[in-house]
């Protein structure tokens, strides 16, 4: 999950049209089915960890969208997933410096 050249951000636009910068933090692929977890953008260090997760659909005209999670399952397995492949980077980071 390294990055030699900084921080993925990208700006989506909700329902309502307003726009919402994230940080991309990590990718997963599972069960043929691609995963990104993000941080917003705008939060502090004070603020509660939110992490977003988003799914990765293929539209019929081959454009890639990414879409919230429906199932409850399937979002509490995802956020299992990231919190444990996020908390072994950070690990191994303490672990370099």
């Amino acid at each position: 999950m390294k990055s030699e050249y900084g921080n993925d951000f990208i700006t989506l636009v909700d329902d309502e049209g307003k726009e919402i910068e994230l940080e991309h933090l990590d990718t997963v692929e599972y069960n043929d089915e691609t995963y990104m977890a993000f941080l917003p953008a705008n939060m502090s260090l004070d603020d509660a960890y939110e992490l977003v997760i988003l799914k990765v659909e293929v539209q019929p005209d081959g454009e890639e969208m990414l879409v919230t999670l429906d199932d409850e399952d399937e979002e509490d397995e995802m956020f299992q997933i990231f919190s444990e492949r996020l908390e072994e980077t950070f690990e191994d980071d303490e672990e370099e410096q």
